[in-house]
């Protein structure tokens, strides 16, 4: 095994790439091939920033078991997720994270401008606060950082809508606990997105 064990932990959450079952709003106006095509680059440049950074990789997958060859197994354990919805399917995450690691971080795999810097930095905030939060363009966010296991961040979020940074945020505050900011990323869920990007497939 050549995982980078210690106290960090960053979990990855994936929807193993299958003709149309990813993005399906993005399909809806480049087709599903596209789309296919456009998750799979995006797979490729999440896994290439997790391999830049030096953690234990735990990747959660929706669907089929992935290929092997695409994710190793002496470089990323992998783990089903498990629960009903977003919020249980996180929660669960950070539950075997930090069974394993004093500190986790959670991304997701549409992100064009992750970077081994952003994740890194989010590592670096938890050192002195509580949190670390990586807002997206749309409303929710792309990262999540903590030491301790908060269920209450993952109870009735009004997941998929633009409120989803700003109540996380608010029940953070409300618990009296401190939090930094990740660097703004945009994530793609339609084809505007994909565009602004400038990304070729």
């Amino acid at each position: 095994m050549h995982l980078n064990t210690g106290h960090r932990a960053l979990i990855i959450f994936i929807r193993t790439p299958e003709l149309g079952k990813v993005k399906a709003r993005l399909a809806q106006t480049v087709g599903e091939k596209q789309a296919l095509r456009i998750y799979k680059a995006l797979l490729a440049h999440t896994r290439e920033v997790a391999l830049a950074v030096q953690a234990l990789r735990l990747l959660f997958y929706s669907g089929p078991s992935p290929q092997e060859n695409d994710w190793p197994s002496e470089l990323f354990i992998k783990y089903p997720q498990q629960g009903e919805g977003l919020g249980q399917r996180m929660l669960h995450a950070f539950e075997i994270a930090l069974r394993q690691a004093n500190e986790a971080v959670i991304v997701g795999s549409d992100i064009p401008g992750l970077s081994a810097a952003i994740i890194e930095q989010a590592f670096d905030q938890l050192t002195e606060h509580d949190f670390s939060i990586g807002p997206a363009r749309d409303g929710g966010y792309y990262l999540l950082g903590m030491k301790a296991l908060q269920p209450a961040l993952f109870r009735d979020m009004p997941w998929s809508t633009s409120r989803v940074f700003s109540e996380t945020v608010s029940i953070i505050e409300k618990m009296g606990r401190t939090y930094a900011l990740a660097p703004e990323c945009s994530d793609v869920d339609v084809a505007e997105d994909w565009e602004r990007e400038g990304w070729d497939v």
